[in-house]
């Protein structure tokens, strides 16, 4: 069985170095799992072009088709990577604006690995500070070394280097994360809140 990892970006432009580094930390993360005899089935869920099915989601409460299936690919994974454009050291109202609309429990136990972008150094707390917080109040079970990449990060090959050092070692951590959390059982609630109300019934308070 393959593990299945959604890769979650929400660059603004394009190209987007927000999509240069999910896209670096997927290979690192694919060739770790091949490594250790896992194949890989990756799926990339770009939010820039469900921003308007984002919105008006927040708005109504009811997601267009194209977001529910970013949903489902989420809902579907075994680990997800999620990586966001900082802004004024915090994520991107884009990717709050996702996390938001996702259904409830959809990232309980699930192994996240985090990483960000942004012009300078100084916005690098992002990820302890604004990002593994967030998750952590998800549920989510989130690797313990992310990545964050300014943009000299993409310049020279002394600084290209450290970045694939970087994004290396947190791979390698995830990657035992994933392999620690085993297959991923997506949670259905109707499913399970009547499976709840069984055992309610049966006077099974488990």
């Amino acid at each position: 069985m393959a593990t299945k990892i959604a890769i979650i970006t929400a660059g603004l432009r394009e190209p987007s170095s927000t999509r240069m580094l999910a896209d670096r930390l997927e290979a690192s993360v694919r060739a770790e799992l091949t490594r250790a005899g896992d194949t890989v089935e990756s799926s990339f869920v770009e939010l820039r072009p469900l921003g308007r099915a984002i919105v008006d989601a927040t708005l109504s409460g009811f997601p267009t088709e194209p977001l529910e299936e970013a949903f489902g690919t989420v809902a579907g994974a075994d680990g997800v990577i999620a990586v966001t454009p900082a802004f004024n050291a915090s994520f991107s109202g884009l990717f709050k604006s996702f996390f938001d609309v996702l259904p409830e429990d959809t990232l309980d136990d699930m192994p996240v690995l985090i990483g960000a972008t942004g012009g300078t150094e100084r916005h690098s707390l992002v990820l302890e500070h604004a990002l593994r917080p967030m998750f952590s109040y998800l549920h989510a079970i989130v690797s313990p070394r992310g990545v964050y990449a300014a943009t000299d990060d993409f310049g020279s090959h002394e600084s290209g280097a450290a970045l694939g050092d970087r994004v290396s070692r947190a791979a390698a951590d995830y990657v035992r994360l994933v392999q620690g959390c085993g297959p991923r059982r997506a949670r259905d609630p109707l499913t399970d809140d009547v499976a709840a109300m069984e055992r309610l019934l049966q006077g099974d308070s488990s």
